[in-house]
């Protein structure tokens, strides 16, 4: 690559705007606003139009949303197991920056975050169910194989369904982003953006119009994904505070709640990944480790453990051709709009945005390394999650008073079915030692729902940090150490973003927006397979002279984006 393909001469040197692209900055904020304000003063017009647009896509592209994600998986196996595996993310010599357990930490919170506590309980319980409350079935594929009573065969096929959209298809997406931007990145020394993915097809005409509207595509899903993540999350953080402290979930408790969030999560990215970011990262997984061993421990251990095992195995035998499955008739197109579709089109969305902070942490691995680590650990740690949240819900359903036949003596399907989703995991919690084989541990409620409550705010804190820094460093062209002023901006930026949001009851309306920002994405995750197998075809072998070694400020030595 010639020196200019650092994109580092077009970053202003002086100014308010040193060390961004300029036009870029400007254009990001600009086109922030826009968005912001139009939705906010035309609510219901911004409302229905999102709506239309994602109802379009849903509706004549979800056979398309479904061939691409099957198309990525088994790219990323094949490349998995290729010759090319051995290959480095940086120059030959170069070794990983992180050791393993901070990158797995580091890539799970930013991959996953909140939602796994959001979801975790309700989504499983959702499938488990059978009322069909929402006009279409729970669960077509449990449906379909005649299991239409809530039993221990409905409960492994809605685990079946739990784990197919949070699984190897999704991840694959991360794996695929985060591996061009690594390879071109640091093996060929282009910027840590988007646009570099498509150096292979348009050559030095990433740094023109096409560069910029794909890496603000970038910008714009992060900053709205957040921020609608930060808005309909603080509605969970503040039904834990009621469960703690009895504070009534009000909009004031929402923003007081996002203002802290946004500070630390500012505070954490201006200390660099190797400060902030990496150790609540690992916090976020002790902590996890934590509440997971006390449902275990507390709940019915043997039968999760057993349960988690079956589920697995049901996962493995059939997740292929449930990737291949297209509903062709009603109510079942419309179940997969919107829960299958509406899955494939988050992953799409959120994939800039975590396939550069994956690729940021992921200096000096091996292709083959990477995506093990990446596709393979996190899915495993996430099903395991998904089985003991959703396992201990289901357990308790069958087996607490009443049993499901009359929405459950537990009352997480009767909460769930109230579309209660923020209830349905301190549900769970404090049924736990109400129905532990340990005999009354009701005491045990307070202090699980405290842990689960910090999680959600560590998870947010770890979503927002990250997103930030992902942000800011599209915006620097690819600087893995942009200005931290504007890491403060932004951070606050996303803040306040959430909070106009929430105030005006526009967050469901950009979060449908953000979902139709997947549809022209999808188009760069397939000029990307394109190119990266052009890249690996024609150059397979080939590795820059290795650049000098940059120190941050934090103190770590990072070979990044410099003349070859």
């Amino acid at each position: 690559m010639s020196e200019h393909s650092s994109g580092r001469h077009h970053v202003a040197r002086s100014g308010f705007f040193a060390g961004l692209h300029p036009g870029m900055g400007m254009a990001a904020k600009g086109m922030i606003a826009f968005f912001v304000i139009f939705t906010i003063l035309n609510l219901e017009l911004a409302s229905g139009l999102y709506k239309a647009v994602r109802a379009w896509i849903e509706g004549w592209f979800g056979w398309y949303y479904i061939l691409l994600l099957i198309g990525v998986m088994f790219f990323c196996f094949w490349l998995m197991l290729s010759r090319h595996g051995r290959l480095r993310l940086g120059d030959d010599d170069s070794r990983p920056e992180f050791r393993n357990f901070s990158w797995f930490a580091m890539l799970f919170s930013a991959g996953i975050g909140v939602g796994i506590l959001f979801f975790g309980v309700a989504e499983p319980i959702f499938y488990f169910d059978n009322s069909g409350a929402f006009g279409y079935p729970n669960n077509p594929h449990a449906d379909m194989a005649g299991h239409l009573d809530m039993d221990m065969m409905r409960a492994r096929d809605a685990m079946r369904v739990a784990f197919f959209h949070w699984g190897f298809h999704g991840w694959a997406l991360y794996v695929l982003v985060g591996l061009c931007l690594a390879y071109f990145g640091f093996r060929k020394k282009l910027p840590l953006t988007m646009r570099s993915t498509l150096y292979p097809l348009i050559g030095e005409r990433i740094y023109g119009p096409w560069g910029h509207l794909i890496d603000l595509l970038a910008v714009f899903g992060s900053v709205f994904g957040i921020a609608t993540s930060l808005g309909l999350g603080s509605t969970q953080i503040a039904t834990g505070m009621n469960v703690l402290f009895g504070l009534e979930v009000t909009l004031t408790l929402k923003i007081v709640l996002i203002v802290i969030v946004s500070i630390i999560a500012t505070a954490s990215t201006v200390s660099g990944v190797a400060r902030g970011i990496r150790f609540i990262s690992e916090w976020n997984i002790w902590l996890s480790i934590l509440l997971l061993a006390a449902f275990v421990v507390i709940g019915p251990g043997k039968w999760l453990m057993a349960f988690f095992i079956t589920s697995m195995g049901d996962y493995v035998w059939n997740f292929i051709p449930m990737g291949f499955w297209v509903a062709t008739e009603e109510p079942d197109t419309a179940w997969q709009g919107g829960w299958t579709i509406f899955y494939w089109g988050w992953w799409i969305a959120w994939a800039p945005m975590v396939g550069v902070f994956i690729a940021r942490i992921s200096y000096g691995r091996t292709i083959r390394e990477f995506m093990i680590g990446v596709l393979c650990v996190p899915s495993v740690a996430v099903f395991f999650w998904l089985c003991i949240f959703g396992g201990s819900a289901i357990w308790q359903e069958l087996h607490m008073a009443g049993g499901p036949a009359d929405a459950g003596g537990a009352g997480i399907i009767e909460t769930v079915r109230n579309w209660e989703l923020p209830s349905a995991l301190y549900g769970t919690i404090g049924n736990i030692g109400a129905s532990s084989w340990m005999g009354d541990m009701s005491w045990t409620t307070w202090p699980l729902s405290l842990l689960a409550t910090v999680l959600l705010v560590s998870w947010f804190v770890t979503s927002a940090d990250s997103g930030t820094l992902v942000i800011t460093t599209m915006l620097a062209m690819g600087d893995v150490n942009p200005p931290n002023k504007f890491r403060v901006i932004w951070g606050a930026g996303i803040g306040a973003t959430a909070i106009a949001l929430l105030m005006s009851g526009g967050l469901n309306a950009l979060q449908t927006a953000l979902m139709s920002t997947a549809f022209p994405i999808s188009f760069l995750v397939i000029a990307m397979v394109w190119g990266l197998a052009k890249s690996l075809r024609e150059d397979s072998s080939a590795a820059p002279a290795r650049a000098p070694a940059e120190t941050l400020p934090d103190g770590t030595h990072l070979t990044q984006n410099l003349p070859a």
